[in-house]
């Protein structure tokens, strides 16, 4: 697994999004980025680095969390091997330049989706499944006094630029009809530091994220989070539009995950459930999802066994879950909202036909 830290010089972006003459090993499937990773041999992934539970780099310089297991999937489904991971450490000001011209050919950076990043006169960006229902949330110390959004109005607020949070917070504090001050950074790091320093009474952004960063305060425990939700935060990976067969095959790689966990499928009784569909043709919704029968990983360019690839890699969705945010993690977050349809959440796979 190689391993880049810095965002380095663009690649031009014509380069990068040109789809003449290259095709996939699929159907006839175009697709210049998946013909490029091949051959490089490595998918080059945009992360954020730097947050626990999500995108970390371990002393050993090892990368884990639920954006790298996207990562990995991805891998394992293109390459067959989870390990052939590029991972680029990606401020929130150069993780959409780095997208867009190339330097990287897949998001997975707790990146929210809204209209103008998707739209063509916008970021122009092509975004896979939700990996993460969250909502904008605000932190202050315990002792400060403040229990609600409005309790911060006339004082000073740490925020990240270029994030969607800074958008949220001037909506929300205008419908209260609330001065503030916003103290704008660069980045997280500069952020949190600003906060701990005392420079602001608050800091906002996802809520899965001031969780995450809460882990590494010195004291986590004098540091709470508002009850207030300033705004839906759906994180999804993302790709550029202009290669649609690269952002179907990360499309359906997220929807393997999700549709695994709904099937009972986890890493350690995939063999046994692949020799079952195998053995038994009757299983016609298995052997498809497995590639055993029919042509979807044809369909998009991807091996017939996929499915089978990213689930090895990585479990399914709850286990990704679990493992990495969940209860038995550090951050010990709830699924809420993010567990399977059927369980009321909202992770919802549309049919493997």
């Amino acid at each position: 697994m190689v391993q880049l830290h810095r965002f380095t010089a663009a690649v031009p972006l014509i380069a990068s999004l040109a789809l003449v003459g290259c095709a996939s090993d699929g159907g006839g499937v175009q697709s210049q980025k998946m013909a490029a990773i091949k051959a490089r041999g490595s998918l080059i992934c945009g992360v954020d680095g730097k947050l626990p539970g999500f995108s970390f780099v371990s002393p050993d310089g090892s990368y884990s969390g639920l954006d790298v297991d996207i990562c990995k999937a991805t891998a394992a489904a293109v390459l067959s091997d989870p390990a052939k991971v590029t991972y680029r450490d990606l401020s929130a000001t150069e993780r959409f330049a780095a997208l867009s011209s190339g330097e990287v050919d897949l998001l997975s950076r707790n990146t929210t989706m809204t209209l103008s990043r998707d739209a063509p006169g916008g970021n122009a960006l092509a975004f896979a499944p939700t990996t993460f229902f969250d909502g904008q949330a605000v932190m202050v110390p315990a002792t400060s006094g403040i229990r609600s959004l409005k309790d911060v109005a006339g004082k000073p607020i740490c925020v990240e630029t270029g994030t969607a949070s800074e958008l949220n917070l001037a909506d929300r504090m205008r419908e209260l009809n609330a001065t503030y001050t916003p103290l704008k950074f660069q980045s997280g790091d500069q952020t949190y530091a600003a906060y701990l320093q005392g420079r602001c009474v608050a800091v906002t952004t996802d809520r899965s994220q001031l969780a995450a960063k809460r882990t590494g305060f010195p004291k986590p425990s004098e540091h709470i989070l508002l009850p207030d939700v300033l705004s839906k935060e759906p994180l999804n990976p993302a790709t550029v539009n202009a290669d649609p067969a690269w952002a179907d095959a990360v499309r359906w790689v997220v929807y393997s995950l999700i549709q695994a966990e709904e099937m009972g499928i986890t890493a350690a009784n995939i063999d046994a459930k692949v020799a079952e569909a195998k053995a038994n043709k009757n299983l016609a919704q298995l052997r498809r999802f497995f590639g055993v029968e029919g042509d979807l990983g044809k369909q998009l360019g991807l091996p017939a066994d996929f499915v089978v690839r990213t689930v090895k890699a990585v479990g399914n969705y709850g286990e990704v879950f679990e493992r990495n945010v969940g209860t038995g993690s550090p951050l010990k977050l709830e699924r809420g909202v993010n567990q399977q349809w059927r369980q009321g959440g909202l992770m919802y796979s549309p049919p493997f036909l």
